[in-house]
C-alpha cells in the first residue's frame, strides 16, 4: 500500500466511462424497465454506487476512502449503452478506482439483468476520463469535453 501521510487533504474528483453492447432488441426491452430481472437502470446504478464504496474491499491495496458523491449516468446509442460515474471525495489520494469500479460494475449488473435475452452483450473498453485535485493535477482524456 503506498503511504500517504504526508499528502495533503484536497478534493479529488474522477469520472470514468464504460459501454455495454446489445442488440436493439435487449435495449429496447430494458429501456422498457420490463426485462426479465425488472428495471436494469435502477440496478445498474445501485450496484455502481454500492461497488465505488467497496473499492479497498475489491482491489488489493487501494485506500478506504470518505466518499462524498457518486453520481452515475446513462446515455443510449444504437445497441449500445454508454455507462458514466463521476466519484467525489476530499482525502489524501485520488478517487479513479471508485470511479472506474462503479462503471464496471453497473456494466456487469446491466449484464446479468439481460444475459437471459442477450448472450452475445460486450463490455468496454472501460475508462478514465477525468480526474482533477492531487499532486499530479488535473488530466482529462484526449477529446473529452467534460458534462
Amino acid at each position: 500500500m503506498v503511504d500517504v501521510g504526508d499528502k495533503p487533504v484536497t478534493r479529488r474528483d474522477a469520472t470514468a466511462r464504460g459501454e455495454i453492447q446489445m442488440t436493439p432488441a435487449c435495449l429496447r426491452l430494458l429501456r422498457s424497465g420490463r426485462g426479465p430481472k425488472g428495471d436494469a437502470f435502477a440496478a445498474a446504478r445501485l450496484a455502481g454506487i454500492m461497488a465505488a464504496k467497496k473499492v479497498d474491499v475489491l482491489i488489493p491495496l487501494c485506500h478506504s476512502l470518505p466518499l462524498e458523491s457518486v453520481t452515475m449516468g446513462f446515455a443510449f446509442g444504437p445497441g449500445r449503452v454508454r455507462v458514466t460515474a463521476t466519484a467525489t471525495a476530499t482525502a489524501k489520494t485520488g478517487v479513479e478506482m471508485e470511479a472506474l469500479t462503479a462503471v464496471t460494475a453497473a456494466c456487469l449488473t446491466l449484464y446479468d439483468m439481460a444475459k437471459a435475452v442477450d448472450k452475445s452483450m460486450t463490455i468496454g473498453p472501460i475508462l478514465l476520463l477525468e480526474k482533477k485535485g492531487g499532486r499530479s493535477g488535473h488530466y482529462r482524456r484526449r477529446g473529452f469535453r467534460g458534462r
